[in-house]
C-alpha cells in the first residue's frame, strides 16, 4: 500500500479547479499518458519541466519598448474605441499612456463589457505582452496580463514556459501546476546529509517551487541547483529500483546449471555455420554464470545481425541439460515467430521440443501448448507478453530471456522472473546503447557485447541521395528488380500528413505499384497481424520483391536475400533507427546497398547524421554519435525508444550525477537492503514518486 502521505501527489488532475474532461484529455496528450490506461496525476503534472521563461520585469517605458519584445508597462487608460457596428471584423482598440508615450491595446472578437471592467477609463493598470510598432506607434495585441496597479503582486515577474499542445494555454497549465504545488505535503529528506551539504541542493519541495515559480530566469536552467536536485532524485529512484532487482536476483541462491554436453555439444554440431570469436566469448561468459549458484543477470548487447539468437540458444540448451525450461519473450509477434522459426528446427534435431505462445493461439491449440508447458513436455517456450499471463504455468522455468529489452519495463522483467523459482535472466538488445544509457537502463546487469558480424557477411554500401534524383533511383530499382533483387522501401508515415510534407506509405505504394505492378507489396503497423504476416511471407517467398513499409520492419525481420534498402526522408530518422533499418539487408551473400533519400535543404545536424551513416557500420560508434547529436530523449528513434524516459534529468548535462546516484544506491542497499532505516523509509517514498512501485513489491516479498 502506498503511504497516505503521498495521496495528494497521486490525486487526479481533474481534482484541480478549471480542469474538466476536455482540458484533462489535452493534458494527457501533453504528458504522453494514454487516457484509456490511466489519467494524469498531480505528480505527472509537476514533473513537467519548463524549457524557458518570459521575463516580465522589463519596464523600459512605452516609448522605449523594443519591437517584438515582451514588455510590462503601467499605463493610464484614456478611452475605448469599439469597431463600427457594420464591420465586426475590425478590432476593438483601447488607448492609454505612461510618462514616456502612448500605446494602443488591440483585441479581436472582443467582449466590450469585459474589457470595460478590466480596463476602466481613467484608471491605472499594468499590462504585459509582446509589443509591436507600426509607423512609430506602439501597439500590444491581446496582452498576456491585465492587472490593476493596486494588485501588482498578481503579475508573475518571471513566468515559466512549458511545451504546449493545441488547445491548451500556458496560463491554464501554469494555474494547474501552481494549485498542484500548493497541495503538496512536506516530505522527509532522502538524500544523504553529507551530499546535501556538499552539493548545496535545496529540498525536493523547494526545488519544485523554484522551477515552477522562479524568482530568477537562472532557476529554470537545466544546470541550476533546483533542476540538478530533481535530476539526482530521478536518477537515484531508477538506480535504486535496478539495484533492488539485482539484489533480489543475486541474493536468492540460484540453481547451478553446469554444462553437461548432452545438448550443447549436439547443437554445436548441427549449427549450419561457424561461431564468431565474439559469440564464443559471450557463450563462455553466460555458461559460467549459469553454472554458478548465484542467479545470472546479464545483458547481451549485439549489433544488428551479430548473431545473438544463437548465443541465447546455447544458454537454453545448457539449461535443458539440467532439466530446466527456458522462456524467450519478444516485443512483437513477428519477432517471436522469427525466433521460433530459427530455434524450433535445430531444437528438434537435438531432441528438444519448442512451442510458440502469442496472443494469436486460441482454443484447443492454446490449451495443448499450456498443458505442454505445465507438464514440462516442452523445453523452450518462445512468445510475446503472452508468456507472463496468469494462465501460463511453467514446469520448471530456469532461464528467462528478454529480447529487445528497451521495449519492456522493469516490471515485465520481474513478472517473467516470478514465473520460475529464482530463474537466471538474460536480456538481449540489437540496439547498440551508449555507455551512459547502459547505466540508466541496465545498471543492475553484467554486460556481454557482440561486435563482429558472422563470417560471409559483406559490408553494406551506403549512398546519400537528394529527392530530386528520384527518377534516376527508380531506373536503378527497375534494373535491380529485373535482376531478381529484393528491395525494402521505407517511408516515415502511414497516412499523408498536411503538417509534415512526408511521403506516406500508402501514397508511395500506389505510385510504385502503378510503375512496377504486383511485385510491389506493402506493410505497416496499422494493418491487422494476419495481413502483416501475409505481406512479410509474400516478400520472403518472392511473390513480392519490392516491399513498401514503415519502420515496422526495423527490428528482427529476417529476409536473407533482401539486398537493397531505400529510406525516404532519411533526415527525419534517428541514427540508431537508420542503422537498425540498414541491418535488414546484407544478411546473405549478396553485395547489398542502402540509399538514404533526403529532402533538401537539410539542417546541419541531419547532414552530420547522414554522413555518419555513410562513414561507419559500427553500431556502437553510431549510438555514441546519436547521443551526441540528439540527446538521450530520442536516441533510439521516436517514441518506441523505451529506455527510461527522464522528465527532470538530462543525460548530457547530468551524467556526472548518474554515476553518483549509482554509487549511492549500491551503498544504501549494502547497509539497508530492506530500506527499513529512517532514510530507507524516505527512499521508499522516492520510489513511489518516480513510479518504481515494482521495486517496492520486491521489498515486501522479502
Amino acid at each position: 500500500m502506498r503511504p497516505t502521505l503521498l495521496d495528494p501527489f497521486f490525486a487526479t488532475i481533474r481534482s484541480l479547479s478549471g480542469i474538466g474532461p476536455k482540458v484533462g484529455l489535452t493534458i494527457s496528450k501533453l504528458l504522453n499518458i494514454d487516457p484509456a490506461q490511466d489519467e494524469p496525476r498531480l505528480i505527472d503534472l509537476i514533473q513537467l519541466m519548463p524549457h524557458s521563461v518570459i521575463d516580465r520585469r522589463q519596464r523600459p517605458g512605452v516609448a522605449f519598448a523594443l519591437d517584438g519584445a515582451v514588455t510590462t508597462a503601467e499605463i493610464v487608460v484614456d478611452y475605448h474605441q469599439a469597431p463600427p457596428s457594420n464591420n465586426k471584423r475590425l478590432p476593438y482598440r483601447i488607448f492609454g499612456h505612461d510618462d514616456t508615450g502612448e500605446i494602443t491595446l488591440v483585441f479581436f472578437h472582443a467582449q466590450p463589457n469585459w474589457l470595460k471592467s478590466q480596463l476602466p477609463e481613467g484608471e491605472k493598470v499594468i499590462v504585459s505582452g509582446k509589443v509591436e510598432r507600426f509607423n512609430g506607434h506602439v501597439t500590444m495585441v491581446h496582452p498576456d496580463y491585465i492587472v490593476p496597479s493596486s494588485q501588482s503582486e498578481k503579475l508573475p515577474l518571471i513566468e515559466p514556459v512549458y511545451p504546449l499542445t493545441a488547445g491548451l494555454s500556458g496560463k491554464t497549465l501554469g494555474r494547474a501546476i501552481g494549485e498542484a504545488l500548493d497541495r503538496l505535503p512536506l516530505l522527509p529528506e532522502w538524500i544523504d546529509h553529507t551530499m546535501l551539504k556538499q552539493s548545496g541542493f535545496p529540498s525536493f519541495g523547494v526545488a519544485l517551487r523554484r522551477i515552477h515559480t522562479p524568482v530568477d530566469p537562472a532557476d529554470v536552467s537545466v544546470d541550476s541547483l533546483p533542476r540538478k536536485r530533481l535530476a539526482y532524485d530521478e536518477f537515484l529512484a531508477g538506480q535504486l529500483a535496478l539495484g533492488l532487482v539485482r539484489h533480489k536476483t543475486k541474493k536468492l541462491a540460484g540453481k547451478a546449471n553446469p554444462p553437461r554436453g548432452t545438448y550443447t555439444k549436439k547443437l554445436l554440431h548441427v549449427l549450419p555455420f561457424t561461431l564468431t570469436k565474439g559469440q564464443e566469448a559471450a557463450i563462455a561468459e553466460i555458461s559460467q554464470d549459469l553454472a554458478s549458484n548465484e542467479a545470472m543477470l546479464r545483458l547481451l548487447q549485439g549489433d544488428v545481425g551479430s548473431g545473438k539468437t544463437v548465443v541465447a540458444f546455447m544458454a537454453m540448451a545448457q539449461i535443458a541439460e539440467n532439466g530446466g525450461q527456458s522462456a524467450l519473450m519478444a516485443p512483437t509477434e513477428v519477432l517471436a515467430q522469427q525466433h521460433f522459426a530459427t530455434i524450433s528446427p535445430l531444437a528438434e534435431k537435438i531432441g528438444l521440443k519448442t512451442v510458440l505462445l502469442t496472443g494469436r493461439e486460441k482454443g484447443k491449440s492454446r490449451e495443448k501448448i499450456l498443458a505442454d508447458i505445465k507438464s514440462g513436455q516442452t523445453a523452450f517456450i518462445i512468445g510475446t507478453h503472452a508468456l507472463i499471463q496468469d494462465s501460463v504455468d511453467y514446469h520448471n522455468l530456469s532461464l528467462a530471456i528478454i529480447d529487445e529489452q528497451h521495449r519492456f519495463g522493469v516490471h515485465q522483467r520481474l513478472n517473467l522472473l516470478a514465473k520460475g523459482i529464482r530463474p537466471d535472466m538474460l536480456v538481449m538488445t540489437a540496439t547498440p546503447i551508449p555507455r551512459t544509457l547502459v547505466m540508466t537502463a541496465f545498471g543492475d546487469m553484467d554486460v556481454s557485447q557482440l561486435k563482429e558480424k558472422p563470417s560471409g557477411r559483406k559490408p553494406v554500401t551506403t549512398a546519400i541521395l537528394p529527392e530530386e534524383r528520384l527518377a534516376e533511383l527508380l531506373d536503378r530499382v527497375s534494373v535491380a528488380l529485373q535482376r531478381g533483387d529484393k528491395i525494402y522501401w521505407i517511408c516515415p508515415l502511414v497516412e499523408e500528413s498536411e503538417s509534415l510534407e512526408l511521403t506516406s506509405v500508402e501514397k508511395r505504394f500506389e505510385f510504385l505499384h502503378a510503375r512496377f505492378g504486383n511485385i510491389v507489396g506493402i506493410v505497416h503497423g496499422k494493418m491487422a497481424a494476419t495481413e502483416k504476416d501475409q505481406a512479410m511471407q509474400d516478400f520472403k517467398q518472392g511473390k513480392t520483391r519490392l516491399l513498401v513499409a514503415t519502420t515496422v520492419v526495423e527490428v528482427g525481420v529476417d529476409v536473407p536475400d533482401a539486398s537493397i534498402m531505400i529510406i525516404e526522408h532519411a533526415e527525419r530518422f534517428g541514427l540508431s533507427q537508420l542503422h537498425q533499418l540498414r541491418g535488414r539487408v546484407g544478411r546473405g551473400d549478396k553485395q547489398s546497398s542502402c540509399i538514404l533519400l533526403y529532402k533538401a535543404p537539410i539542417g546541419k545536424i541531419a547532414e552530420a547524421r547522414l554522413n555518419v551513416m555513410r562513414e561507419t557500420q559500427d553500431g556502437f560508434r553510431i549510438a555514441e554519435e546519436d547521443l551526441r547529436l540528439r540527446g538521450e530523449g530520442e536516441v533510439l528513434g521516436t517514441r518506441q525508444s523505451g529506455l527510461p524516459e527522464f522528465h527532470m534529468a538530462d543525460l548530457e548535462v547530468h551524467s556526472d550525477l548518474l554515476a553518483i546516484a549509482r554509487k549511492d544506491a549500491r551503498l544504501i542497499l549494502e547497509k539497508d537492503p530492506q530500506l527499513m532505516s529512517e532514510r530507507g523509509q524516505a527512499l521508499r517514498l522516492l520510489l513511489y514518486l518516480f513510479r518504481q512501485d515494482g521495486a517496492i513489491k520486491l521489498l515486501r516479498a522479502g
